[in-house]
């Protein structure tokens, strides 16, 4: 074979999302980059992916929905194996949107309102209770 599996028809370097995830160590096996491509929590320049086998090519924008963040990454390169975690850094460019103060607070402040239904109260709960009554006498 002559070719580099790399190498798409047009001469372009690309590879398979689920494999570029696992490089980038964006995802710690390869079947759980092929899950996260399947379910649709990948997006290759603001289409949603549902196969594993879409190809990707350096410039493309990825927006990668991890838990509960979004992150917005910009492929750079193409591995032709899994490397470091300095290496799997090289491979793609950040532009996931910083967050403004006010934003951070709010996250926060949605953490900390959270209710918990699992049995006793934490520590943290029980101190907060306590200065909610003494607020209301």
């Amino acid at each position: 074979m002559t070719g580099d599996p790399g190498q798409a028809p047009g001469g372009a370097q690309s590879q398979r999302i689920d494999k570029w995830l696992w490089h980038a160590r964006f995802a710690r096996t390869r079947t759980a980059a092929q899950k996260m491509a399947n379910s649709g929590h990948v997006r290759i320049n603001r289409q949603r992916v549902t196969a594993s086998s879409r190809a990707v090519k350096p410039g493309d924008v990825l927006t990668l929905a991890i838990g509960r963040t979004v992150r917005v990454v910009a492929v750079a390169a193409i591995a032709p194996r899994r490397g470091s975690a300095d290496a799997a850094r090289l491979l793609y460019e950040d532009r996931t949107p910083v967050l403004t103060p006010a934003a951070m607070a709010s996250r926060q402040a949605d953490k900390d309102s959270a209710v918990r239904h699992e049995g006793r109260p934490h520590s943290r709960d029980r101190k907060r209770i306590l200065a909610l009554k003494r607020k209301q006498f």
